[in-house]
């Protein structure tokens, strides 16, 4: 059996997120949705639990992460050409992302970032399926 990934993020504003995600062509799980958490589904399993910052502080002791001056991690996902890691950052900026860091290419690998309207770093990935070249430095 696979393991399973959930991914626990606070939020400020759940429909705000939800519409967000959704511009980027997510989709959610309702039978693990309700007005404080949403499950964004990324693949069969890997998932994103959105939860609002008052919901999401009953599952730790620890203060949330102030995204505007800090980083608490930088979630990544693959999309299945080039041209779909362009197009899924211009859609985050469209849908009220902003810019994070400048496309980088290693002609194996392209990628590109943004941040959420929370704040949050995503990173849009590419990888050619051959892999990297043969004489590439590990």
């Amino acid at each position: 059996m696979a393991k399973q990934l959930y991914l626990n993020l606070p939020v400020k504003d759940l429909d705000k997120s939800v519409a967000f995600f959704t511009a980027l062509g997510f989709s959610f799980n309702p039978d693990f949705t309700d007005e404080n958490a949403t499950c964004m589904i990324v693949n069969d399993d890997a998932f994103v639990m959105l939860l609002k910052e008052g919901f999401f502080t009953t599952f730790t002791s620890k203060p949330i992460a102030d995204t505007a001056g800090s980083t608490e991690a930088i979630m990544a996902f693959s999309v299945e050409s080039r041209e779909a890691v362009d197009e899924t950052v211009r859609k985050a900026l469209t849908a009220g992302g902003t810019p994070s860091q400048e496309a980088q290419d290693y002609g194996f690998m392209y990628n590109h970032s943004f941040q959420d309207p929370d704040g949050h770093l995503w990173e849009v990935m590419w990888m050619d399926p051959a892999g990297p070249p043969a004489d590439a430095a590990p």
